[in-house]
């Protein structure tokens, strides 16, 4: 691996408890907005030595600049993977051991909008478990309200007006009001997740499962995120906590999944290569923590009429 210039942490900047990893490739329209949902600025419940947040260039055509984590103050490190695979895998790892805290999140897609207050529920839940894996479910943005309605016809123009229109990142619980939930969630609340979108653990979790598995090398990595999701809910000793009253929020950006050129049937052939079955979600329950927002209750609805098939279809 070859990483190129890293930004250096100066000896007094205090270590953090959160190190957030934002792997980026090619995301000149979309990085912006997600390291501006990330800065101290619109994180609430966290001073800005508090988490630091490293985001890891896989090899972008066009680099990105140091100048994109001024929001950051001393908390925020730029690496650059160059050569770079296709898979963001070796990226996250990179990421995830250069984090200087215990609590490591891991944002696989550098495309993805962090509520305000993600990085504050997370480090209040890992308190809650002698081994706890955080996450918090996944949505798209879109013009309608909530359910998994189709996102096709949004375009990445439609998203620039809706941020403009709802005054974006000042108001964040507007993103609930306007997004879709992702497929990765689309069971709802209370069953298990595909994926996770923003992973947190602590450092000996990251170790125990030796970080991202490499041998997924399809562009974007196929299901290498769901993956590393699954094996960690399957450690003994574990607990799960899902952020409800938290989320991140998808950007199109041509991603090699969402755009379509790799389809689930090829993740799948990939995942039954490399680990020899195909991907399910883990059977694994999970402790909701957190206050609902006023503007995601139509969720909780979504999510019960979720439940309420899931149980009829197993009966």
């Amino acid at each position: 691996m070859n990483l190129g210039a890293e930004t250096p942490v100066p000896d007094d900047v205090p270590r953090p408890s959160v190190s957030v990893v934002v792997v980026a490739y090619d995301m000149g329209r979309e990085l912006p907005r997600t390291l501006a949902s990330l800065v101290p600025a619109n994180q609430r419940g966290v001073c800005p030595d508090d988490y630091e947040v490293i985001v890891v260039d896989n090899g972008s055509p066009t680099p990105v600049a140091a100048e994109a984590l001024d929001g950051f103050g001393r908390s925020g490190r730029l690496l650059r993977i160059d050569p770079a695979p296709a898979s963001p895998a070796r990226a996250a790892n990179a990421g995830i051991e250069a984090a200087r805290a215990d609590l490591i999140g891991l944002v696989v897609d550098g495309a993805r909008i962090a509520s305000a207050g993600l990085v504050a529920a997370a480090s209040r839940a890992a308190h809650l478990a002698l081994e706890p894996i955080i996450t918090a479910p996944a949505y798209h943005l879109c013009g309608a309200g909530a359910g998994h309605d189709p996102v096709d016809a949004f375009t990445a123009a439609d998203e620039d007006r809706l941020l403009a229109r709802l005054g974006w990142p000042d108001d964040d619980g507007a993103l609930f009001a306007h997004s879709t939930i992702a497929a990765s969630s689309a069971r709802g609340w209370f069953a298990p997740m595909g994926e996770s979108s923003s992973l947190f653990m602590r450092r000996r979790l990251w170790d125990q499962l030796g970080g991202l598995d490499e041998r997924f090398a399809l562009p974007g990595g196929g299901l290498v995120n769901h993956d590393v999701y699954r094996r960690a809910c399957e450690i003994a000793g574990t607990d799960l906590f899902v952020l409800v009253g938290e989320g991140t929020f998808h950007q199109r950006h041509g991603g090699a999944a969402t755009s379509g050129r790799i389809g689930w049937e090829e993740m799948q052939r990939d995942h039954v290569a490399i680990r020899g079955e195909r991907y399910r979600p883990p059977a694994r329950a999970a402790r909701l923590v957190g206050r609902v927002r006023s503007e995601a209750l139509g969720y909780v609805q979504y999510s019960l009429e979720r439940r309420d098939a899931l149980l009829s279809a197993a009966s």
